[in-house]
């Protein structure tokens, strides 16, 4: 049954910062809803969707760890995503994962990253990567994908052929993080 207070606080008519907070720190405080507001991101009805996953980045910068026992869920519906208002904060939390589990080397995620989640998200960021997104996913794919070629061996050969194709045509923002990704791609 749909909690309708969850529905409540992520129908904000306005998108300002203090309406999405205010969402993920209902949720934070009712964390019981969270797999509900995780089937929002991925509702039909686009604005609920995106909504949602406004709400979703918020609450998994304070506590990724909620979303670690619906990664299964998480990752089997990533790539139904394509509108901009979604796809940017899904990225965004798929980076805080590959940090948490590359970089911070979290104990309790080590557990719930499975080789066939990272395989479906190195999918999607390559998608990001090679399809019309804005430079915000893209960023965030790059990063991903830079970490996860640690593990899947294709993926930096891949990801640096995209990147010294795209450089020369990308925006401000990819041209940064592209140098710098090839630049750690290069001393690895």
């Amino acid at each position: 049954m749909a909690n309708s207070e969850l529905l409540h606080q992520i129908s904000y008519a306005k998108a300002y910062r203090e309406n999405r907070l205010g969402a993920a720190k209902w949720v934070l405080a009712n964390p019981e809803t969270f797999g509900e507001l995780l089937e929002y991101c991925y509702d039909d009805d686009d604005e609920r969707a995106y909504k949602a996953t406004w709400v979703l980045e918020f609450v998994c910068k304070e506590k990724l760890d909620l979303l670690y026992p619906h990664f299964d869920y998480f990752f089997e519906h990533l790539h139904t995503l394509t509108t901009d208002q979604s796809l940017r904060p899904m990225a965004h939390i798929c980076e805080m994962i590959v940090l948490q589990y590359y970089k911070k080397k979290e104990t309790s995620i080590q557990k719930c990253f499975t080789p066939s989640h990272k395989q479906k998200m190195t999918e999607c960021c390559f998608d990001w990567l090679i399809s019309d997104q804005k430079v915000a996913c893209q960023v965030r794919a790059m990063t991903c994908l830079q970490y996860l070629g640690a593990e899947i061996d294709w993926v930096h050969p891949e990801l640096k052929n995209i990147l010294q194709q795209n450089l020369p045509t990308g925006s401000a923002g990819y041209k940064s993080r592209g140098k710098k990704i090839l630049k750690s791609l290069s001393k690895s």
